[in-house]
């Protein structure tokens, strides 16, 4: 409950957990006592002291975003993060996915929490494509070794495709594309395959690639064939 009024922008989590403890906050017209209590954003309706609670329109916009901002709301470090990038009124929307703080490229921030749940979702497999350039030669052979999957740490780092592009002693040039977002999966594949990543950029996300005319900092509002285009 506490997530999903924050997610629509109707309160915070603070907020909403003293309207329920206050007995204040309905559920399609059913008084809610638990702050963990399930509710279906995109369906179920709300009301504070038996008024409508209504939540700011869907929305979707495609971020690139540049290299040193992380990835989340607020940061205890005090660094910029990508919604310092963003006007006022875009507050509210939440990531989907992250993109750690030197990585740059095509980042999806919404409000609307199923189509989120959708593309997060492991088992809809829905890739993300990365441009990446590592130190070092990188050698046919590691890409056979990538596409069969690395162990660290417990894990198994697989890509779903791998292009080399241009390999020389200096550095390498690939295509890499994923279908699942394990912590920093990409730089911990490349060093343990002995290849540091010096630059790390995502350039689509499903079908929807990063806007050739955007620069970094730069983000549109998705159109609804755009949303069409990732959820199908």
């Amino acid at each position: 409950m506490e997530r999903a009024l924050s997610k629509l922008g109707l309160a915070s989590r603070g907020e909403t957990r003293k309207w329920i403890l206050a007995g204040r906050l309905k559920v399609n017209g059913r008084t809610i006592n638990d702050p963990l209590y399930q509710v279906i954003p995109e369906k179920d309706k709300f009301a504070l002291d038996e008024k409508i609670l209504r939540g700011d329109p869907w929305r979707t916009i495609m971020l690139y975003k540049p290299r040193g901002v992380v990835t989340t709301k607020s940061d205890e470090r005090g660094r910029k993060t990508v919604f310092d990038l963003l006007p006022q009124e875009l507050k509210n929307l939440h990531p989907v996915g992250r993109l750690d703080m030197a990585t740059t490229g095509l980042l999806l921030l919404t409000n609307d929490t199923k189509l989120s749940a959708y593309l997060t979702d492991p088992a809809h497999a829905v890739p993300r494509t990365y441009v990446v350039t590592v130190r070092g030669m990188f050698t046919n052979e590691k890409v056979e070794r990538a596409l069969h999957g690395i162990l660290d740490s417990g894990e198994l780092l697989k890509p779903s495709k791998l292009i080399l592009r241009k390999a020389s002693n200096k550095e390498s040039h690939l295509v890499v594309e994923l279908t699942e977002g394990k912590n920093r999966e990409l730089r911990r594949l490349f060093m343990s395959l002995g290849n540091e990543i010096t630059q790390l950029k995502r350039v689509a996300f499903g079908d929807l690639t990063l806007d050739n005319h955007m620069r970094p900092g730069d983000f549109r509002y998705l159109t609804k064939e755009d949303i069409s285009r990732l959820s199908s």
